[in-house]
């Protein structure tokens, strides 16, 4: 059993996660700047849940303190300074990004060039006594906060360099898709991953749909390793 922390919990993708990770029993804490936010979704999504199971808001900062994983779900626009801020009450803790730096223009969305090569790698150099996780970014807000029980027409594509942090995350994808995550290696391809969340909009808005990405042709047992 962990307790999650969800910064950005009152955004549709950390919503969509935290109401997910909650109905599989983890207690969870949204984290905003602004208090009575965080508070009022955890409100929303607890009316959702089945009674005694845990959900509450509070300011970003209260609510990293005590978790043991905390999942990055903020605009990547303000994203390091928030970083920086939270550092002392990120140490020694498993973080897991899921930012998209995207930008948008008449042609529609397009992935933003990072420094650092994505926002997974920046929270690493920012963040270094932390175990940075790059996953779920390609789960559809929509779908999280839907009421299909699992999302099994997704795949969670898992980076990292810490293979035990790796293999926290890899565990936790089950909760939302029913099978494990998969393991796509180091940290560094999180650069890769994070722009591919460009294409999928694309896609959803000219289909009208709510895809995600499925990785067919692996055995059983690649998953997760």
């Amino acid at each position: 059993m962990f307790k999650i922390a969800i910064l950005g919990g009152t955004g549709p993708q950390g919503k969509g996660l935290g109401y997910r990770f909650a109905k599989a029993g983890h207690p969870v804490i949204l984290g905003s700047r602004t208090p009575e936010r965080a508070a009022a979704a955890a409100d929303e999504l607890g009316a959702r849940l089945p009674t005694g199971l845990n959900i509450s808001g509070t300011d970003n900062a209260n609510a990293t303190k005590d978790a043991d994983v905390v999942i990055l779900a903020v605009p990547f626009k303000g994203h390091s300074e928030l970083l920086i801020e939270l550092r002392p009450y990120l140490e020694g803790k498993i973080v897991v990004s899921c930012v998209n730096p995207l930008g948008f223009d008449g042609l529609g969305p397009f992935g933003l060039n990072v420094e650092e090569g994505s926002a997974a790698e920046q929270a690493a150099a920012l963040l270094p006594n932390s175990k940075i996780v790059g996953a779920f970014h390609h789960l559809s807000a929509v779908s999280l906060l839907g009421d299909a029980e699992l999302l099994t027409d997704d795949d969670v594509l898992v980076c990292a360099d810490d293979p035990d942090a790796r293999q926290v995350i890899v565990a936790l994808a089950s909760l939302i898709t029913g099978k494990p995550g998969i393991a796509a290696g180091g940290l560094r391809l999180a650069r890769y991953l994070e722009p591919f969340t460009a294409v999928l909009i694309s896609i959803n808005k000219q289909y009208k749909a709510h895809s995600g990405v499925l990785i067919s042709g692996l055995p059983d047992v690649a998953k997760g390793l």
